[in-house]
């Protein structure tokens, strides 16, 4: 099945992230070894000219890791027509050991991309590149992971077989599942509600401080609530959300809502719910650098505006969320 458009485009994503990383790796050296914004020397210079080349390429390829996420689930769904068992994209992800790795790992790099790429934006609006030694020595921190990634998809994609029986999320979410995932599916409905509608508040309260105020310990609150919303939204999901979108007291797949006969509702709560967390941690990550001097009006201005992204991209989560369960016939709670 490697020969499928989709998992060609992933694959390409994924060897040329590692390619370019692995061909900016000496030049990472040489800027950490001998930046110096100072010094008039020939070296400095090549230096500078090459660092605009590499950072505009290196901005591509974190930007197709954004884009590559997206496409590897809608891609899992896809493919679950050809798994005797499957149904959604749960099916598809346990035709082998490494699907569900390799969806952990590409959303770990969705949001270590979105965090280089906020230190990246900020330093390119300062005049002095201030932080050009410690995004390149990100990127060389970068490079393992994404080669972990690669290494994992190719295994997967590989290894999948259409004669190989699968399950799928019935079994994967149910009660008698020894995993995280299940023990999320079976919290109690209420306790699931009081823990996501607190979780959300706390995110959008901070995120709004954040965005009124500005300040270092509010950005790195906002990262923190941020991370933890994303944690607490997923398990909405999983607890209480996705039974109100299938109007079924006992399916608790967070994969099946992306389907067509569920109007693609889930990319409608995933969409702004990564783009929130990830503008979140985007903002937490510039704070250790605010009292940079040229960075000191920058970081603020551009955390700020993070904020409001953050904001605006939990207040649409949760508004979608409540409207499903509004909307929804079933009755999981008796009042």
């Amino acid at each position: 099945m490697l020969f499928q458009p989709a998992i060609i485009a992933l694959l390409m994503a994924a060897g040329v992230a590692v390619l370019m990383l692995l061909a900016a790796a000496p030049f990472a050296v040489q800027v950490i070894r001998h930046w110096d914004i100072n010094s008039g020397s020939e070296r400095q210079l090549a230096l500078e000219r090459r660092t605009y080349l590499f950072s505009t390429l290196l901005s591509f390829v974190m930007l197709a890791q954004l884009a590559a996420l997206l496409l590897f689930v809608f891609n899992a769904d896809r493919l679950s027509v050809m798994f005797v068992g499957a149904m959604c994209a749960v099916g598809t992800l346990n035709v082998n050991g490494y699907g569900f790795p390799s969806l952990i790992t590409q959303m770990a790099i969705f949001f270590l991309a979105a965090m280089w790429l906020a230190i990246n934006y900020v330093d390119t609006q300062a005049r002095d590149y201030p932080l050009v030694r410690i995004k390149y020595g990100l990127l060389l921190l970068l490079l393992p992971v994404l080669a972990t990634a690669f290494w994992l998809e190719f295994q997967y994609f590989s290894g999948l077989k259409a004669n190989v029986i699968t399950s799928c999320c019935g079994s994967l979410f149910s009660g008698d599942a020894k995993t995280i995932a299940a023990e999320a599916s079976g919290l109690e409905p209420l306790t699931a509600i009081w823990l996501f509608y607190g979780a959300m508040v706390a995110a959008i309260g901070v995120a709004s401080w954040h965005w009124q105020r500005g300040g270092r310990t509010s950005g790195y609150l906002l990262a923190l609530t941020s991370a933890g919303g994303f944690v607490a939204a997923i398990t909405g999901v999983l607890s209480f959300i996705s039974l109100y979108i299938y109007e079924h007291p006992h399916h608790h797949c967070p994969f099946c809502i992306l389907k067509p006969e569920y109007d693609y509702q889930g990319y409608w709560l995933y969409v702004p719910l990564f783009v929130a967390t990830a503008a979140g941690l985007g903002a937490g990550a510039m704070q250790p650098f605010a009292r940079v001097p040229s960075l000191a009006r920058i970081i603020p201005a551009v955390s700020r505006r993070f904020s409001g992204l953050t904001v605006a991209g939990y207040i649409l989560f949760t508004a979608l969320a409540t409207w499903f369960v509004l909307t929804s016939n079933l009755i999981l709670i008796e009042h």
